[in-house]
């Protein structure tokens, strides 16, 4: 199951589900257990496709931005799942709201947008709007009893791939307490009204698939614990505000001006200053940027690349920043295998001056805020970059921090960014050491003998990633005390 999610994309992921209920819900539609034929649905889900295709298409054009196909796909199936079919006798009088709601869900994207990075779930934010201006709402069909099996199954793979349990379940654990809150003020059957909320209510689809959307969360950890908290308050059916009630898409909506407010705003638009083969296989992308980007030492980008002939990984990708905010360029260092990906070969064929477009800043892998913390950091492979980022930072700040870096490669020829930590041993007195082959338990002990006082920070590739874990659990280093990357160069 790991090496499946490793090799697929959050967004491919999130399109195969989608596209796994709609099939799921025409076949129990057609078995007559959803109250709409299966053709509707099937009609329904094709107006939407269409019309989100064109409408993306023509605003992409306009305003110049590189379209993500996936995205566009993904915003039409869960329109397809939260709003109900029109009668196929009378279909042509459903017609304007399909249309209505897909238009603004992709207008949403370019229009309701800070720095080319929009602010508002496209869905809730279409069928919000589609309310407010035609007065027909989405009914979240999804949340049926019969779909829940097949809702949980998918969706808790999402949250697996992305690694989102802290806002899943800060999330679910809120709206189930504000839930209770209501029906015990209103002296109702509070094991009723829980069983509907878990059993025939859109709230794990929401969680799983709307809640979660990487552009319109937090960047942090605590954050996305806030967010996930103040979208589960709003998300009780019985809070309102005079004579308007709480839906999901407004509890949504609400959460995402929260997240607006505490993320980094926008996007970058990142010129390429050169590349250099760096080492065997892999490259130093060095990118000057339009604006100033403010991060923190070990944080990453989602990076878009267009091109054409996309195969299944599609045109993002997450990448570790490898430069120092103390740097003016942005760096980007990525290692290169045989059958790479249409975007790495993409990625690879770029010329001086051409340039990609990099959002979403986040990440928790950061250097602690007590500076007399002991630090062991283990890195495999091009799982480097963090560290590159953070020790170039203390360099520039001439900051002493005690570290110890274990830096593991298959061979010398891998070893990337070398003067760094020749520099860092000298001037900062951190002790590197290199290592052809694995690390292991007796490496561990016999090069970082107060493990037990020390925090961990790994980062390499997952089946790595998970293996440092064990080890150095093994010999007896705390959960508490480690630390790892999120590697999203998978995601």
């Amino acid at each position: 199951m790991d090496n499946f999610l490793n090799r697929t994309t959050m967004y491919r992921l999130a399109l195969y589900y989608l596209a796994f209920l709609l099939i799921v819900a025409t076949a129990i539609s057609f078995l007559g257990f959803l109250p709409f034929s299966p053709f509707a649905l099937l009609a329904s889900a094709a107006v939407i496709i269409i019309s989100c295709a064109v409408v993306n298409y023509i605003f992409a054009r306009v305003f110049k931005a590189p379209a993500n196909v996936e995205s566009v796909y993904i915003t039409a199936l869960i329109l397809a799942l939260i709003i109900n079919p029109p009668l196929i006798s009378n279909f042509s009088a459903g017609l304007p709201f399909l249309i209505w709601a897909s238009v603004w869900a992709m207008a949403g994207k370019f229009i309701l947008s800070f720095r080319k990075k929009h602010i508002f779930n496209p869905a809730a934010f279409a069928v919000v709007l589609t309310a407010l201006t035609i007065n027909q709402s989405a009914s979240w069909w999804v949340g049926d009893l019969y779909m829940l099996p097949f809702i949980t199954l998918g969706g808790l793979l999402i949250v697996k791939k992305l690694l989102r349990w802290d806002l899943f379940f800060s999330f679910f654990i809120a709206a189930l307490i504000s839930i209770l809150g209501f029906t015990f003020l209103r002296e109702s059957d509070p094991v009723s009204i829980v069983g509907k909320t878990l059993f025939e209510s859109p709230l794990l689809f929401f969680a799983f698939i709307m809640l979660i959307e990487p552009i319109t969360t937090p960047p942090t950890k605590f954050l996305r614990i806030c967010y996930g908290i103040l979208v589960g308050l709003a998300f009780a059916p019985q809070l309102h505000i005079g004579p308007v009630y709480s839906t999901p898409e407004l509890a949504l909506l609400f959460g995402n001006i929260f997240s607006f407010l505490t993320s980094p705003k926008g996007r970058y638009v990142l010129k390429l200053k050169e590349k250099k083969l760096i080492a065997k296989e892999t490259y130093d992308f060095l990118f000057s940027a339009e604006r100033s980007l403010s991060f923190e030492p070990g944080q990453y980008l989602e990076w878009t690349l267009g091109h054409r002939h996309s195969d299944n990984r599609g045109v993002r990708r997450y990448f570790t920043i490898a430069s120092s905010p103390t740097e003016e360029d942005v760096r980007l260092g990525v290692k290169f295998y045989e059958n790479a990906s249409s975007f790495k070969k993409s990625l690879g064929a770029l010329e001086i001056g051409d340039e990609v477009t990099a959002s979403q800043l986040a990440g928790d892998f950061v250097l602690p805020k007590n500076k007399n913390k002991k630090l062991a950091f283990l890195a495999g492979g091009i799982g480097i970059t963090p560290f590159r980022s953070m020790i170039k930072y203390l360099l520039d700040k001439n900051e002493k921090r005690d570290i110890v870096l274990i830096y593991a490669n298959k061979s010398a020829e891998d070893i990337v960014y070398a003067y760094i930590w020749d520099t860092a041993e000298e001037k900062l007195g951190i002790k590197v050491v290199c290592p052809i082959g694995f690390i292991t338990k007796e490496m561990i002990i016999q090069t970082i003998p107060d493990f037990k006082e020390r925090l961990f920070y790994i980062s390499g590739p997952h089946a790595m990633v998970t293996t440092f874990q064990k080890i150095i659990k093994n010999i007896g280093v705390k959960n508490s005390q480690i630390k790892t990357d999120f590697f999203p160069g998978y995601v």
